[in-house]
Formats: structure tokens, sequence, C-alpha cells
């Protein structure tokens, strides 16, 4: 029986701190711990990543990340995209660590309640099957408000577990709404290595520039994104308001 070969997976953590619509968003407390660190350590505790690190042009996530110590790089403050900032980190952790990467999740900084064992269910496609080049998580919508609401992105999927389409629109659109078919993307997202340098390099298309969401990219080029549900409620942070539903669920979620 042919030998598996165990895969290098970098897990990434871009962030900045100047969200337009949250200034500081990274370094905000949930439950009196800065985000940025309850992110790093969350993914941290993933099996089989060889390393994680925090991807910022920022001297103060930088410096805090290093002070627990953690990892981070610092990038260019340039880039408009998450993805262009961890291509950047990736390539300089390589030249550091002199090696290859296989495989990278980029994890936001925005998002406290992913956990390792959700970050270890995005990858596992990846691992398991070259052919599949990027997946993504997606979680529960838990009510109309988040479904309306332009920061909370929508997928719809084929029958094999694909993309077909994201938005910030309501999608897809129910005569009388009902959370059992509805989904949200969860930005927990792996691509082989190499992909992501080819994916960079791509010019950005009608339908991401539109939407803001760079996963059309992929789409738009004919390229297939595997999609991985989860079922632990999750709340991205974009603002002060969820921020505090963020520390609720997290609450919640430690009284179980």
């Amino acid at each position: 029986m042919k030998k598996k070969i165990k895969k290098k997976i970098l897990a990434i953590i871009p962030a900045r701190m100047e969200s337009s619509r949250f200034p500081g968003k990274p370094m905000k407390k949930i439950n009196g711990i800065p985000m940025i660190e309850m992110v790093y350590r969350n993914i941290k505790k993933t099996k089989n990543l060889h390393d994680t690190i925090v991807a910022t042009c920022n001297y103060e996530i930088h410096n805090y990340i290093l002070s627990i110590n953690g990892k981070s790089i610092m990038t260019s403050n340039k880039h408009n995209r998450a993805s262009e900032r961890c291509a950047e980190a990736l390539l300089k952790y390589e030249k550091k660590n002199k090696c290859k990467i296989d495989i990278v999740v980029l994890v936001q900084g925005d998002e406290p309640l992913i956990d390792s064992n959700m970050v270890h269910r995005a990858i596992k496609p990846l691992v398991d099957d070259n052919k599949i080049l990027c997946s993504n998580l997606v979680g529960k919508i838990k009510n109309l408000n988040e479904f309306n609401d332009p920061n909370c992105i929508k997928v719809v999927s084929d029958k094999k577990s694909n993309a077909i389409y994201f938005s910030r629109l309501p999608i897809p659109f129910q005569k009388k709404f009902n959370t059992s078919n509805i989904k949200k993307q969860v930005c927990a997202i792996p691509f082989q290595r190499d992909f992501l340098i080819k994916y960079l390099k791509m010019k950005p298309t009608n339908l991401e520039i539109l939407e803001s969401i760079d996963m059309l990219r992929l789409l738009e080029n004919n390229i297939k994104i595997k999609l991985v549900k989860v079922n632990k409620l999750t709340q991205s942070v974009d603002n002060l308001n969820d921020l505090k539903k963020a520390e609720k669920l997290i609450k919640y979620n430690e009284s179980k």
C-alpha cells in the first residue's frame, strides 16, 4: 500500500487596523481578550497544521502577537484583498523557513467563533484530493436580519456541494423565510498553495468587483469551490453590534 505523504499546511490570519466600518477591530476585546488573540489561539489548536501565523501591516497587531509568543509576519499596507496579504506572508514564510507549503488556509481575523475542528474540516477535502483547489466553510443563518445583512455573505450550492454563487443580497429568494434553505460563508478558506499564487495573477472579475467577494473570481473563471457545512453558529465582526453578538454567542457556547 502506497504511504500517504503528509502535507505541510499553513494557517494564515490576515488582520489590519484600518477597517472602514470598525477601525481598530482586531484589537477590540471579546470577554476581555483582543479578538485577534482569540482567533489565533483557536486556529493554532488545529491538528496537522505545520504552523499558524498572523499577516498584518500594523506594528500594533504584529507586536501584540509576538508578546503572547505567537508568530506574525509584516506585510505591505497596499493590499486590497485578504488573499493578497496571505500570499505575501506565505512567500515570506517559505523564504525564511526554507520550505514549501502545500495547503494555505486563510482564516479571517474577524471570525472569533471559528474553532480548530471547523478549520480541520475545511482543509480535509484538499488533503484528500489534489484536484480540489479551494474550499469554503458554510454555516447557518440565524434569522431574517442576518439574511438581509449585506455584511453576511450568502452562498447557494449544487447537489455535489460546490458553490454556484455568493452574494451580499439575500439569496435564494424565498416567499416564506426558512432558515433550513439558506447558508452563509464562514471565512476559513483553504487553497492549494500553487493555486493561491495562480489565483492572484488572475484579473479581478466583474462580479467580484460588484459584490466585493473574492470567491467570485474563481466562479467566473469556471473553478469549482467545495463547500463544507458546519453546524456551530458563528458571528463575523464588522461593527460594535456584531462584537456584542459574538461575545454573547461565545458565552452561550461555553455554558453548554
